[in-house]
């Protein structure tokens, strides 16, 4: 299956300091009328895998769009100088555009990615079993098979059918911190499994705030 990605990133005269979400409602703020852009239609919140999403990627404000959020993003891109973000306004003085084509679906080799931004893998009941889990092989399991499930969920919402069984293999730590004044628990590091994932995308809890982007390691090139 190919999927089309709108990848914008944002500079300005200085460094940004802004956090995803604050990111992510500068665009809703100011495009309030793209429901792809936030998540909601008439007070209701949208549960779907989101087409547009927004990460901080190495201190620059990314933002991704996937077919339909592609499109939206080819017609706001552009129609703003500044951007607030927080307490801080920031002109724009660069935006950095790429559309591509990319493959998504089961492969026939594994491979390996990355998180570009923390994996916020766990509901409530997960964490509890996470915690109870009697020793690391326990963990990795259940952590393996919380993956295999984000990648199922992001599948259907794209409206891809798996032919076949992923398989995922999680090298993870644990990172702590906090969301909206509560404590969370996220993973860094790395994963392999049987499906091409376009860069950046998301997986797991919050992926419209940042969580979950995935970066594919490089190919070692063949030698000529």
């Amino acid at each position: 299956m190919i999927l089309q990605t709108f990848t914008l990133t944002l500079a300005s005269t200085h460094p940004i300091q802004a956090s995803a979400s604050q990111l992510r409602g500068f665009f809703a703020t100011k495009f309030n009328e793209y429901t792809l852009l936030h998540q909601h239609n008439t007070n209701h919140l949208i549960y779907r895998y989101p087409l547009v999403q927004y990460k901080i990627i190495e201190s620059t404000p990314t933002v991704i769009g996937i077919n339909e959020g592609a499109e939206v993003l080819k017609e706001i891109y552009n129609q703003y100088d500044e951007i607030n973000l927080g307490a801080n306004v920031y002109e724009v003085m660069e935006r950095g555009i790429s559309v591509r084509n990319q493959e998504f679906g089961l492969a026939d080799e594994m491979h390996t990615y990355r998180f570009a931004t923390p994996w916020f893998a766990l509901n409530q009941e997960n964490y509890k079993r996470f915690y109870l889990a009697g020793g690391r092989t326990e963990r990795a399991g259940l952590l393996n098979r919380t993956l295999t499930g984000n990648i199922l969920s992001m599948a259907k919402s794209l409206a891809y059918q798996v032919p076949d069984r992923i398989q995922c293999e999680t090298d993870v730590n644990i990172r702590k911190g906090r969301q909206k004044d509560i404590n969370i628990m996220t993973f860094t590091g790395n994963f392999r499994t049987n499906f091409l994932i376009p860069d950046y995308l998301g997986l797991g809890k919050s992926v419209s705030r940042g969580f979950g982007a995935v970066l594919e390691h490089s190919r070692p090139r063949s030698k000529q």
